[in-house]
């Protein structure tokens, strides 16, 4: 038995995410209406036997601290565990975290009193579905120092990744973050003629790594001083003459680093054989077992969409949309292209009357382009329609990032309002 223990790391204040990550961590962020960011990489791990893992985290940890609370529960007998493991001040350090390689150091004494040889350090701000035990395998059967995950990327992607340089046998000889388009041409690996055709012959990072603990112990020791893994251990790691293998995942990976990416991720989940599948038996994706009723639909014409439990529908129509859980939605409504997260609770009848603006979506709105965050009041009548010719835009209630609206958490939209493009 491979003895291992995972590390997944919860990412900075995540102001590329904003607002979504305005009251919440970037792995506490919804997706695909019922689950969080961080269910991910746990459920990697619970699926390739991986029992043992923190979670590292320093903002807004309060909400992902009660989703893993009230998820992640583990019998005495199976020894396992998900622990967040904040930033504190402690006799060594004061700070913050500084990046990612400094999260890991100021976070390894937490596991001293852990058996374990190799530490499996993940992201929590990613979409795939990996079996994490062959890559465990892998680095042991090459006798690897450090081996990293890598994926093929075309040359229009490779500038936005840091790329290896990778010899037949699978060792990383060379690692350039982000490197610009006239050098590109010297950064091509040693990839199976498949990718080769399709063009793909840069192995880019995807921040997923494994390292001996002995290892990992010694380059903390040896570079003091840095603080990212990307931009520092790994290149120090490789010059100092240590093994760094590259592990080729050809499965489905995306980044949810921007409104965009995190916008388009969730939509695809709607296709008809999405690249990540949720429906899937041994790769299952867990997440917290609320105990909701099923959803009511009232005439409602349905294309393409992802519709979670617990939300009653009267609107006319749903199309390449996710609708989240306890999501309410009012007669003759039109949702296209969204992504509406639902709601933290149910309102009482009582309580919907007695307020202005119910929590949910009203009659006769038009939204499109649009990602709705939890608890949101949308009046009647109300369109939102988000579009690339649309300016980056702040309101108290809603921001457009990258041509989407996105309406803030507990936002409320009165009746007959506009936003974005309306024609």
């Amino acid at each position: 038995m491979i003895k291992i223990i995972s590390l997944i790391l919860g990412g900075g204040a995540g102001s590329r995410l904003y607002p979504l990550t305005s009251q919440r961590s970037k792995p506490a962020v919804p997706i695909g209406g019922k689950y969080r960011l961080i269910d991910i990489p746990i459920s990697n791990c619970l699926n390739s036997g991986v029992r043992r893992m923190f979670v590292v985290t320093q903002f807004n940890s309060a909400s992902l601290n009660q989703h893993i609370k009230n998820t992640y529960n583990f019998d005495v007998f199976s020894r396992g565990f998900v622990d967040i493991l904040a930033a504190e001040q402690t006799p060594t350090s004061n700070e913050w975290f500084q990046g990612t390689a400094d999260a890991v150091r100021q976070s390894m004494h937490h596991l001293a009193n852990h058996d374990f040889d190799y530490v499996l350090i993940l992201s929590g701000d990613q979409l795939y579905q990996m079996n994490l035990e062959e890559f465990a395998k892998y680095h042991v059967d090459q006798k690897a120092d450090i081996t990293i995950a890598t994926i093929p990327v075309v040359d229009r992607d490779a500038p936005g990744f840091g790329i290896m340089k990778v010899n037949e046998a699978g060792v990383i000889e060379r690692f350039i973050e982000k490197p610009k388009t006239e050098v590109l041409s010297e950064w091509q690996s040693a990839v199976p003629d498949a990718y080769r055709q399709e063009g793909k012959l840069y192995l880019a990072s995807m921040g997923i790594y494994i390292f001996s603990k002995d290892v990992l112990h010694r380059l903390f020791a040896e570079n003091p001083a840095a603080v990212d893994f990307g931009k520092e251990i790994i290149p120090e790691a490789i010059n100092g003459g240590y093994k760094v293998s590259s592990f080729s995942f050809n499965g489905y990976w995306t980044d949810i680093g921007t409104i965009r990416s995190f916008y388009e991720a969730n939509i695809a989940l709607a296709d008809s054989i999405p690249e990540f599948n949720l429906f899937d038996n041994q790769r299952v994706v867990y997440t917290r077992p609320r105990l909701l009723p099923p959803s009511k639909i009232f005439g409602t014409w349905f294309n393409q969409a992802v519709l979670a439990e617990g939300s009653i529908v009267h609107a006319k129509k749903i199309e390449r949309s996710i609708i989240g859980i306890r999501s309410r939605i009012g007669e003759n409504t039109e949702i296209s292209k969204s992504v509406i997260m639902g709601n933290d609770f149910f309102e009482t009848l009582e309580e919907m009357i007695q307020e202005d603006i119910p929590m949910g979506i009203g009659r006769n709105c038009y939204i499109e382009n649009a990602i709705i965050d939890k608890n949101a009041h949308i009046g009647n009548n109300v369109v939102i329609r988000g579009s690339i010719a649309l300016p980056d835009t702040e309101t108290p209630t809603y921001v457009v990032r990258d041509g989407i609206v996105v309406v803030k958490k507990n936002a409320q939209i009165p009746d007959g309002t506009k936003i974005g493009l309306t024609q």
